[in-house]
């Protein structure tokens, strides 16, 4: 388990209480719902994401924190910024090791990210198919901050790639 995917795994606010209860003692799905006050199912659901995530062992069917992985994960984490002086904070914030951790939500850091992806993956004058477009997308996608399509659509929407008869170019 990363620190991103912890992050995520408790970014929801009912994960949250979720995860909460179970740290407190609830052991089933039934406490945890009469703890927190949250409906079966998505006490269920949110059980499942957090296990999913390493959060949560359900181990003899009894709900507990994953000690373990979390310690794991707090001493795997090195320091955030793991890109070189000199790089602009956006990329810093936003890329890890070469790959998007999440989009800015913000349209003057998202336009920086976007122009970063296009000038790294395509050659200017080269036009390219829709698949190759795709393939080169999806390594910047590793992390799950993003789709491939998504980055497509907002590389056409900011004018950093062209796109005519299912053919792009950079421009």
């Amino acid at each position: 388990m990363t620190a991103h995917v912890l992050a995520g795994a408790l970014a929801d606010d009912g994960r949250r209480r979720i995860f909460a209860a179970i740290v407190l003692g609830a052991t089933s799905a039934t406490e945890v719902a009469e703890r927190t006050g949250l409906p079966a199912r998505v006490v269920l659901t949110g059980v499942r994401r957090l296990t999913d995530a390493g959060l949560v062992t359900g181990a003899d069917g009894a709900l507990a924190p994953d000690e373990a992985s979390l310690r794991a994960a707090t001493r795997d984490s090195g320091p955030a910024v793991d890109a070189e002086p000199g790089v602009d904070p956006v990329l810093r914030t936003f890329l890890r090791a070469g790959v998007l951790v999440s989009l800015p939500a913000q349209r003057g850091r998202r336009r920086v990210v976007l122009a970063h992806i296009a000038e790294q993956s395509f050659e200017p004058g080269t036009r390219y198919p829709e698949r190759a477009v795709d393939d080169a997308l999806k390594p910047w996608c590793a992390a799950g901050g993003s789709d491939h399509a998504t980055l497509r659509r907002y590389l056409i929407d900011e004018q950093l790639l062209t796109r005519e008869h299912g053919v792009y170019q950079l421009l």
